[in-house]
């Protein structure tokens, strides 16, 4: 296995363990050059899933784009990188429980929103307002408003009537870069 900082082929393992529900293993390894330790995980490989775009054009399934929509949306909360790497291989997974064949990019955010949800809220509204493509402050506050009464949210703070300031709103994720910039990703 190449090491990542000095790119000598050789290293040895110095420990293994089962990772994500036994869906692969973790190895921990040590460069016989460098003396530097990094993971590597060991995963069956999967026959390639296929995603259909809202254009209804297919690209093969890609887990890192997935994890990168995730990061953003948990950018600066008290979410662990390995957590969100978690949430991705079960999106994933519960994908692949479904089919093994195709999926449309809805109902991958199907997939992710409760999972998101049960980690963190703030992460879930980001998510959702790009998922859901928010246009206005009332759908910001028409999501909230449904949360709150499906008990989903556990903040007593979410204001959701019409009191709710601009100030306030921009304060938020929910900016229009942030949503031009998603919109134009979506797209490739």
């Amino acid at each position: 296995m190449e090491c990542p900082k000095c790119g000598h082929q050789h290293s040895k393992v110095i420990d293994s363990r089962p990772y994500d529900d036994g869906a692969a293993i973790r190895r921990r390894r040590e460069c016989l050059a460098c003396s530097y330790r990094f993971n590597t995980y060991e995963r069956i490989e999967k026959s390639p899933l296929l995603v259909v775009k809202r254009d209804g054009t297919r690209e093969e399934f890609n887990r890192n784009k997935l994890l990168r929509g995730i990061v953003r949306s948990a950018e600066k909360r008290p979410i662990t990188r390995e957590q969100m790497e978690n949430l991705a291989y079960q999106v994933e997974n519960a994908i692949r429980d479904v089919t093994d064949k195709e999926i449309e990019t809805k109902r991958i955010g199907e997939f992710v929103m409760p999972l998101l949800m049960e980690l963190d809220e703030v992460s879930y509204i980001r998510f959702a307002s790009v998922y859901r493509e928010f246009q206005s402050r009332e759908m910001f506050l028409k999501e909230l408003e449904a949360m709150k009464k499906a008990g989903l949210t556990t903040s007593d703070e979410v204001n959701t009537d019409e009191e709710v300031t601009e100030n306030q709103l921009s304060k938020s994720p929910l900016d229009s870069d942030r949503l031009e910039n998603k919109a134009h990703e979506s797209e490739d």
